[in-house]
């Protein structure tokens, strides 16, 4: 999937992993997911991408899931949507 047109990143797009989108939509987050701005959507699969293990990776991937099911956190920092 490409970079959203909407976004003005200057840094390079990170692609969604296979098991990054089999697992939000598994876990019904997909909406959540996008209705992050672009720089959190990019932050979040680059992280999980640059996971050299394949545990640290599922561990990024859980909290990255944890983080969109509870809404109001990112990266382990609050988080508020604008409404």
């Amino acid at each position: 999937m490409n970079e959203p047109s909407s976004s003005r990143l200057k840094r390079v797009w990170n692609e969604m992993p296979d098991d990054a989108r089999d697992a939000l939509l598994a876990r019904g987050l997909m909406d959540a997911y996008r209705a992050r701005p672009p720089y959190q959507q990019n932050d979040y699969m680059g992280w999980i991408g640059r996971a050299k293990r394949p545990l640290t990776k599922e561990k990024r991937l859980t909290q990255m899931l944890s983080e969109l099911e509870q809404g109001d956190l990112y990266m382990k920092m609050a988080y508020r949507p604008k409404s």
